[in-house]
């Protein structure tokens, strides 16, 4: 029994490197966000230069311009968590990244437990919501008193939100 029992144990511990599935499409993921959001600054940049050599001046340029801009750090943001995920996983279940132990550079990357990996994650997860809130405002008319109002409101949520976020990093 003991010979079965450690054979089964060796490919329980071995079924573990499944993992690095995820940890290889995550970071390529990850690259893919980071190209397609340089894609979209090169094409604001380049739209930016269009309108100003033109002399034209079209309706809701700054709009346009910030709306593609914050869309693309919204990309920027999503690959970090795609980042930090594989970076975490590949961390606690594969092997710990001995280039990144030896570094002198941040230890963002760096992640000792899974609640270490869930807090990260979360904290990008609220900045992208934030960040994908902020875009759709812009776009967003406003007719009457209550409209403004549930703004306010969803900034005032909004404020709370990284105040507690800030002080529960801060606390650790």
């Amino acid at each position: 029994m003991n010979l079965l029992e450690n054979i089964f144990e060796n490919l329980l511990w071995k079924g573990r490197l499944f993992i690095i599935l995820a940890v290889i499409f995550g970071m390529f993921g990850a690259v893919v966000l980071f190209i397609v959001a340089s894609i979209d600054i090169y094409h604001v940049g380049t739209y930016t230069f269009e309108v100003l050599t033109s002399g034209s001046h079209p309706k809701d340029f700054h709009e346009k311009l910030v709306g593609d801009i914050i869309g693309a750090v919204d990309l920027y943001l999503i690959a970090v968590v795609m980042l930090l995920f594989s970076f975490g996983l590949y961390e606690l279940f594969i092997s710990k990244i001995d280039v990144a132990e030896r570094s002198e550079s941040s230890k963002i990357l760096q992640i000792h437990s899974l609640d270490q990996l869930k807090d990260k994650l979360a904290k990008v997860i609220v900045m992208v919501l934030i960040v994908s809130f902020f875009k759709r405002v812009l776009h967003t008319e406003y007719n009457g008193a209550l409209e403004m109002l549930y703004f306010s409101g969803s900034i005032f949520a909004l404020a709370i939100g990284l105040y507690f976020l800030h002080k529960s990093s801060n606390s650790h």
